[in-house]
């Protein structure tokens, strides 16, 4: 993951015109969006300061780890100049100063009974526990019955490989491209804060040889939490689905979620996957 930094600062100026930071527009530019020397100008920092960084020199010499010497001001002063959303803010933190961020303690990989038994008690509801890495960890019967973990292994269950290299996903997603952006915005964004996470970079590396569709999302730099919203799914047996979900952090593991299925009671979603419920039990008593 070596070059994030300087990847993203330069992704991040290149979408900011001129003209919206109350900079003359004439003259012709090599490359679209603001220069290294205006952002620099409008951060309040030195030229050479600033391309060390997007360099990942560092200010104070050409190592990268010097990086962790950036201060909040300076990073406040560029997110500010480059228009970052809040996500966006957190991302360039952790990846500046990648030994202060390097995740929230030791990596848990296996799932509490007490989570298992949460899981098990929303019989209404699917649910499942993904890792930073977004693989199912554990699910309860429903979500088995909507998404198929049951006997699979962790490779199978990797949700960033099932949408890009399963091609059956796009029949499952009828908003595929929805859900493949929004994938890879939070897989970046859980890649910041795992920066020395090998397995982390080996699905990268294999999602970015293997399809065109991740390596060109990669490539724009996307950076988002997916910690609620909607989904919506076309099931072989269910039909049509609209699936809010909500998400809730572990709290003695950090870095696993809770993704909760809520669909309104009574509505034709919650018909239908009640429906799935009952063929899935039926298939298995």
């Amino acid at each position: 993951m070596d070059g994030e930094l300087g990847d993203f600062l330069r992704s991040r100026r290149a979408r900011i015109r001129p003209e919206e930071v109350g900079l003359p527009s004439y003259g012709r530019r090599r490359v679209p969006g603001l220069r290294r020397e205006e952002v620099a100008q409008l951060a309040g920092v030195s030229v050479d300061y600033y391309v060390r960084l997007e360099q990942s020199r560092g200010p104070g010499g050409p190592s990268r780890t010097k990086a962790g010497g950036v201060s909040d001001a300076v990073l406040d002063a560029i997110a500010r100049v480059l228009r970052l959303d809040p996500a966006e803010r957190e991302y360039l933190r952790a990846v500046a100063r990648p030994h202060r961020h390097g995740g929230s303690g030791p990596v848990v990989s296996g799932v509490r009974p007490g989570v298992r038994l949460i899981l098990d008690g929303m019989d209404r509801n699917p649910a499942y526990v993904l890792d930073h890495r977004m693989t199912v960890l554990a699910w309860n019967a429903l979500a088995d019955a909507l998404l198929g973990f049951e006997g699979t292994g962790p490779g199978d269950r990797s949700l960033p490989r099932r949408l890009f290299l399963d091609p059956a996903s796009r029949d499952l997603h009828p908003r595929w491209s929805a859900i493949a952006e929004q994938t890879v915005a939070h897989l970046r964004l859980n890649a910041g804060h795992h920066p020395g996470d090998a397995a982390l970079g080996e699905l990268v590396g294999e999602l970015t040889r293997d399809s065109e569709d991740f390596r060109r999302l990669w490539a724009d730099h996307p950076v988002a939490p997916c910690d609620h919203g909607v989904k919506h799914l076309r099931h072989p047996v269910a039909g049509p689905l609209t699936l809010p979900y909500e998400t809730l952090t572990v709290p003695s593991a950090p870095d696993q979620t809770i993704v909760v299925y809520t669909p309104e009671p009574g509505s034709e979603t919650a018909e239908r996957l009640a429906l799935l419920g009952s063929w899935a039990t039926s298939r298995t008593g």
